[in-house]
């Protein structure tokens, strides 16, 4: 299961690692190991939100996360991403963006630096409101219910998420104004782009996130209309084709969505990566070794009904999540290193585990207890 599962990562580690050193020596094998762990460690919460979308999908769907998945998620936010970003905020053609991103590697460095107060922005409204839109929906199961039962009652009121969003948005861009006033007008033209930015991050976050859910709700629907007319469906056959076009438009969006939710987890690794290295060459084999880890795992957890099983899991990678929106918003205005970012999503997870592992513990022995009380009585009334 393991190998089957995982082979395609062990595969992509040996050719990526070979790679590095054909590149630029040992030197260069070294640097993409630490690239391949940081992006592990930082998008872990990643992989258990996506198995519990992609949980939803069937074996084929699965497949194209894997396969085509990969490529955007290693080529597009990996490679093309930081060139992208760096050919609008310095305003020239991307050919000239990947001249500086392989010879004036410093100078590159400065122009992403200087894009990521709207990559913070974009990322962290798009986290935020996964963040939101789960701790104010009501759940049967809650983890901190100290914390989840109130939020759940406050989330009956419509729209509240986003009102929220849009606060701490306005929070963020009015600091940011501010710190630019005081410090001179260099900032000023920022602050405008980070409520840009951020805006942009929500909208993209409702349709998305809105377009996936509208067909999953569809899909639902209709098989529950074929459930109830199963005869007439077997003798016409229209209503199974029906439900597999359906099921299609339904898993399309929902990969769709998985890939922007991977775009925004990989803000922080893309950014984080500048601190080992400027190479565009290793940032990519680094960070994609780790993508494909990421999502090998999330798949494994699928597969293993882990989800099932530690039912706590879910809620500590969204309160990862929410964290690290927070992270990426203060990032704004102050630097925090990426060992915190990372140890904050692996701290909330291993906590959630340890809780669901209790829980298990504790119906078990319920359940063990009953078992023998019911046995007891039966042993009396016989």
């Amino acid at each position: 299961m393991i190998l089957k599962t995982f082979g395609w990562s062990f595969v992509i580690t040996a050719v990526g690692l070979a790679l590095a050193v054909l590149y630029d020596g040992w030197t260069a094998f070294g640097i993409v190991a630490i690239l391949s762990i940081l992006e592990i460690s930082l998008s872990f919460d990643n992989a258990v939100v996506n198995a519990g979308i992609l949980k939803k999908m069937n074996a084929f769907w699965q497949k194209i996360f894997l396969t085509v998945g990969v490529l955007i998620a290693v080529f597009g936010m990996r490679l093309v991403f930081p060139v992208v970003i760096v050919a609008i905020s310095a305003k020239i053609g991307p050919i000239d963006a990947v001249n500086l991103a392989l010879n004036e590697k410093e100078h590159y460095k400065e122009l992403v630096t200087d894009a990521h107060a709207s990559i913070a922005a974009f990322g962290g409204m798009f986290l935020l409101m996964i963040f939101l839109d789960f701790i104010f929906e009501d759940r049967d199961i809650q983890w901190l219910r100290w914390i989840e039962r109130p939020l759940a009652k406050l989330g009956k009121v419509d729209m509240l998420s986003v009102a929220v969003a849009l606060v701490v948005l306005l929070i963020s861009s009015m600091t940011f104004a501010t710190h630019a006033h005081l410090h001179g007008g260099a900032h000023a033209d920022k602050a405008q782009t980070v409520l840009i930015a951020g805006i942009a991050g929500l909208i993209t976050y409702m349709i998305v996130g809105g377009l996936s859910g509208y067909f999953e709700d569809r899909l639902e629907e209709e098989e529950e209309r074929e459930l109830e007319a199963e005869e007439e469906a077997k003798k016409t056959g229209r209503g199974g084709a029906s439900a597999v076009l359906l099921a299609g438009k339904a898993a399309f969006f929902m990969f769709l969505y998985l890939e922007v939710l991977d775009a925004s987890f990989s803000f922080d690794g893309v950014i984080g990566a500048f601190a080992i290295t400027n190479d565009i060459v290793l940032m990519a084999l680094g960070l994609g070794i780790g993508a494909m880890y990421v999502r090998s795992l999330t798949v494994y957890l699928v597969r293993q009904g882990t989800l099932d099983d530690y039912v706590y899991l879910e809620h500590g990678a969204h309160y990862a999540i929410g964290a690290l929106s927070v992270i990426l918003l203060v990032t704004i205005q102050y630097e925090i290193n990426e060992v915190i970012t990372g140890l904050v999503g692996v701290v909330l997870i291993a906590w959630s585990f340890w809780s669901s592992v209790r829980r298990n513990k504790r119906l078990a022995a319920e359940g063990g207890e009953e078992a023998g009380s019911e046995k007891a009585e039966a042993v009396t009334g016989a």
